[in-house]
């Protein structure tokens, strides 16, 4: 299932909010592609001494979407925020049946829940209280970029994950 790269937002772009909500979109197609690089195997294989898995980084994106988004900036109270992480820990974690078609399927719909929410909001708007905030929350730039970290970091560790797999790096 190779796509062409999305791509980051054009140079000539001057709305703040388009360039952060297109940073994080291309950050995310990253991680579809990069994902999608690998063998089902592969994918659900650990490589590293922190035992995490590229499915298990699919299913934590999606929760850092909630987690940020819904319960953060709308205030709403969700079910298990925390859902990536095993019970006791914070060890990332994917139950059974939970497979990348399934997983990608959840992150998919998410991703189309945080763009809607981004998308009816400013950048200078703050976060609602009483859900991830008790007091002093962000604005949705301060979540935007926060997001876009939060990808770049985790796509970087992807990419020594796909490289240590075989696969294609790509962009």
């Amino acid at each position: 299932m190779t796509t062409a790269p999305l791509g980051e937002p054009a140079t000539a772009l001057r709305d703040p909010q388009a360039i952060a909500e297109g940073q994080l979109d291309h950050q995310r197609d990253a991680l579809l592609r990069k994902l999608d690089s690998l063998s089902d195997a592969d994918r659900s294989r650990s490589r590293l001494p922190s035992g995490w898995t590229p499915l298990g980084l699919l299913k934590h994106l999606r929760h850092v979407e909630r987690r940020w988004l819904e319960w953060g900036f709308l205030g709403e109270q969700i079910t298990d925020p925390w859902g990536d992480e095993r019970p006791g820990s914070d060890a990332w974690f994917v139950a059974d049946g939970e497979t990348y078609e399934v997983l990608r399927a959840r992150f998919e719909g998410q991703v189309q829940r945080s763009r809607a929410i981004t998308g009816a909001a400013s950048l200078s708007d703050l976060a609602a209280v009483g859900g991830r905030f008790d007091d002093d929350p962000p604005n949705l730039a301060w979540i935007l970029l926060h997001l876009v970290q939060e990808y770049a970091r985790h796509v970087g560790h992807l990419d020594i994950v796909v490289e240590l797999a075989g696969g294609d790096l790509g962009e």
